[in-house]
């Protein structure tokens, strides 16, 4: 397996992504993933991790920094656009589309987290993708509006669009609008903050378990506003008659979310479930990435072929 930097562009912002490539020798060209971090990630981490070894499973695969994040472009620097986001996903497949050791009608979107949510959004609207999957499905309007386990207070987010408006105003102004800080200093302060998901994920973007110094510790304010009227299950439906499978963790308390977009797919569409883990296990635990990654092999091998 090798791996290449390259870049597309999308809406004029340059977009930076590692392809990786079977090192086997083949009679022509391959089926071939987009994958997509998730939400404050970046290609160096999971989506990188999965990119690689299915890659070593015989797939040409391309891991992306979405616009606005990592070494991609765009300014302000931090911004979560979901229609920015899903757009990447299709400049990443014509990106694909291009290169002459990919077979342009075989190609298949993963989304990890956050991109997992995009990646349905992007498979809805793009005929070129055949088949989609996501890990620990997640969308992070969903998250910001109702919390990770969908109980949150209402009045968080609604406290979040007022700081929100004021950035924009301090902007217009002239003056410095500000950040949304994404973590806290400590673990134990993202525990009481978010509990164990809020630990495991402070661990991972904080602590020496997964961190990168490109990784997005904030938000750019005006990213809460751009949430507030996205929903990227909306058209899940569009998806079918192309098959959908959702890899969650059975401890994940995110799960609600793969299955609010399960019971709008309209084509096959599949739950797979990884004992024991968490959300956040499937970022980097090889003893849940490994069974998750054979389901995916076995998954596109069926549905965009060898």
């Amino acid at each position: 397996m090798t791996r290449a930097s390259v870049t597309f562009h999308n809406a004029g912002i340059e977009v930076a992504a590692h392809l990786y490539t079977p090192d086997a020798p083949t009679d022509g060209p391959l089926p071939a993933l987009v994958v997509g971090h998730p939400g404050t990630g970046v290609k160096e981490q999971t989506s990188g991790t999965y990119a690689q070894l299915m890659a070593e499973r015989g797939f040409v695969t391309l891991a992306f920094d979405a616009a606005y994040q990592g070494e991609s472009g765009g300014l302000p620097r931090g911004l979560e656009d979901p229609a920015q986001r899903i757009e990447d996903f299709k400049a990443a497949v014509s990106h694909l589309t291009t290169r002459e050791e990919v077979d342009a009608d075989r190609i298949g979107l993963l989304g990890i987290c956050a991109s997992g949510g995009y990646s349905l959004a992007a498979t809805s609207g793009d005929h070129r993708v055949k088949a989609v999957a996501t890990v620990c499905t997640a969308e992070p309007a969903r998250q910001f509006r109702y919390g990770a386990d969908g109980t949150q207070n209402p009045a968080v987010f609604q406290s979040l669009l007022d700081a929100s408006a004021a950035a924009r105003t301090a902007a217009a102004r002239g003056e410095d609008p500000g950040v949304m800080t994404m973590f806290p200093d400590t673990a134990e302060q993202a525990g009481a903050l978010g509990g164990e998901h809020g630990i495991e994920g402070w661990e991972y973007y904080c602590g020496p378990r997964g961190y990168h110094e490109r990784s997005a510790k904030s938000l750019a304010w005006e990213s809460i506003d751009k949430m507030a009227s996205s929903d990227v299950f909306y058209s899940v439906p569009l998806i079918g008659p192309r098959p959908i499978l959702q890899i969650l963790g059975e401890h994940a308390v995110t799960a609600w979310m793969g299955l609010e977009a399960h019971r709008r797919a309209t084509g096959p569409a599949e739950i797979h479930w990884i004992k024991g883990a968490s959300h956040v296990d499937l970022y980097d635990k090889r003893e849940y990435i490994d069974p998750a990654v054979d389901k995916l092999t076995d998954y596109f091998t069926t549905n965009l072929g060898k």
